[in-house]
């Protein structure tokens, strides 16, 4: 067996000499990691790889117990309010007082000619994937972008929001906006048609769950005759397929419920007043754009 390692041009004394040396080596890279992102720091263990290939198995494993520890250094614990701080700094710095003229009229009131409802999913941000700037668009978000009907009790916040926009602030569109991948649509389109709802099957088996099931369930099933339809007409598609088609039967259904408030009615009769649906698929990069009477404009698609 010595014969063959000295054939190769090794031996035991010359293995361990040469690991000593590879955790020397790393160790000073560490040392010279401590001040690089993590990216550099990787970039910097694979090239330390490929210049001690002959080492191949031992400095493999010694970058691997590196990587891991990169790792846990490097997720440090997320504070919230420095986020908030820098993020505002960057606003201020970038946006606020490189625009005072607009800013300044921004500080004598708002005229926006769009009334959007939008999801609060974090992947949906009208002002983002639209690009609107401030005094452009007056938001409503919520799960699954949905528009009650007209209710003076039961759904007061939205009918406030949807009277100050038209009434007050003079709104000339309202555009309903729904997305891929809509985890309320998804609760929607699961719901048993049998009437046991999933908060009753979740509060028999996690009691803890009853109160956090309670509000997301009724709200979404204000979009119910949307899944009516998809299950009617679309039931060889795919759940996944259903979903997608939900997403946009939904936005119709709000738009429907627009109707009901009678100075949204009076404003599209008017001519005052245009109804918009919207489907943004972020998957895709896709953004469809349709009026009241749900006729497709051209995608959206760059």
């Amino acid at each position: 067996m010595a014969g063959c390692k000295e054939s190769h041009g090794w031996s035991i004394k010359k293995v361990h000499d040469a690991v000593l040396h590879e955790q020397d080596c790393l160790a000073k890279q560490k040392e010279e990691m401590a001040g690089e992102s993590y990216e550099e720091a990787i970039a910097s263990l694979t090239k330390l790889l490929s210049e001690k290939a002959d080492l191949g198995g031992v400095a493999a494993a010694k970058i691997k117990d590196l990587t891991a520890e990169l790792d846990a250094a490097g997720s440090k614990p997320f504070n919230p309010e420095e986020r908030i701080r820098t993020g505002f700094i960057q606003f201020k710095n970038e946006k606020f007082e490189k625009n005072p003229d607009l800013y300044g009229e921004l500080a004598k009131g708002q005229s926006p000619k769009f009334m959007v409802f939008a999801c609060s999913d974090s992947r949906v941000c009208p002002s983002h994937i639209l690009d609107f700037q401030p005094g452009e668009a007056f938001m409503v978000r919520n799960i699954a972008n949905m528009v009650p009907p007209y209710d003076k009790t039961k759904y007061s916040g939205a009918g406030a929001a949807i009277e100050y926009a038209v009434l007050h602030l003079k709104v000339e569109n309202i555009v309903v906006i729904g997305h891929s991948c809509c985890g309320g649509i998804k609760g929607l389109m699961s719901i048993p048609d049998d009437g046991t709802t999933a908060r009753q099957v979740l509060y028999i088996r996690y009691y803890y769950c009853y109160i956090y099931i309670e509000f997301i369930e009724q709200w979404v099933q204000i979009c119910t005759p949307a899944k009516s339809k998809v299950k009617a007409g679309k039931s060889d598609l795919s759940f996944s397929e259903q979903c997608t088609n939900c997403e946009k039967e939904a936005v119709n259904v709000s738009l429907g419920n627009l109707l009901t408030y009678p100075f949204v009615r009076d404003g599209v009769v008017n001519k005052t007043l245009a109804l918009k649906g919207a489907h943004y698929d972020f998957v895709n990069g896709n953004f469809e754009l349709w009026d009241l009477n749900f006729k497709l404009l051209p995608t959206i698609s760059v």
